[in-house]
């Protein structure tokens, strides 16, 4: 199943150990259901490392209906009036990435429990391989029909906007450059997921092996439909 928009806001996080407990408490009961009252916030979703070897240990995914309501002024009100539950749940993120992104490819059966994320940094060579992969975006669309693998997103980063600081960013020294595009795949199991990725990568290039990749599985899904 594609991605329920034509955007996506992707964040990549750490939590330091003293504030895990608060963390999944505002996230759960506060900071999805809030972001889901701002329109064009389709469905929100959390996901967390299935192994010590993926960092950042945390990837939350809000599908939305296009890039523009990642800039939109109802959004940018609330990151500017953020509540004292969030600016104490935020002081204990680390290794933040936060990347506001078009869709540019969504293909798929429908939603896995299980995401792998391949992340294009913000280099030569994550460039190269990544338009590599938008070229052959037909070949990348052919992965989503592999054994157990639910879907296959191709997301590029509008860098600008996804570097703006506000309120409740503006203050926090956890921030990192968001990847100038990613790819997400969702899937069954640990190994369909591997697979998948293998033959995506094979498709950056040999700049493919030196491309972040994180395995995780779903923790928490909230949708306005």
């Amino acid at each position: 199943m594609a991605l329920a928009g034509k955007g996506a806001i992707i964040i990549w996080n750490d939590i330091a150990p003293e504030g895990r407990d608060e963390f999944y408490d505002w996230h759960i009961h506060e900071h999805i259901p809030e972001r889901l009252d701002v329109p064009g916030f389709l469905r929100g979703s959390r996901s967390i490392a299935m192994s010590p070897q993926t960092k950042p240990e945390f990837v939350t995914l809000y599908e939305i209906a296009d890039p523009s309501v990642a800039t939109s002024a109802a959004y940018l009100a609330r990151l500017n009036a953020p509540t004292d539950w969030t600016k104490r749940a935020t002081s204990h993120f680390r290794n933040t990435a936060r990347a506001l992104t078009e869709v540019l490819l969504s293909e798929g059966a429908g939603s896995g429990g299980m995401m792998a994320t391949i992340r294009f940094e913000d280099s030569d060579r994550a460039v190269a391989a990544f338009t590599r992969v938008h070229e052959q975006r037909s070949a990348l669309a052919e992965a989503a029909k592999l054994p157990r693998i639910s879907g296959v997103h191709l997301c590029t980063t509008n860098n600008a906007a996804s570097a703006t600081r506000t309120a409740e960013s503006r203050d926090r020294t956890d921030i990192v450059p968001a990847p100038v595009a990613a790819v997400l795949v969702e899937g069954c199991d640990d190994a369909a997921l591997q697979a998948a990725v293998a033959q995506i990568l094979k498709l950056c290039g040999p700049e493919g092996a030196q491309l972040p990749v994180g395995f995780y599985r779903l923790e928490h899904a909230l949708s306005n439909s």
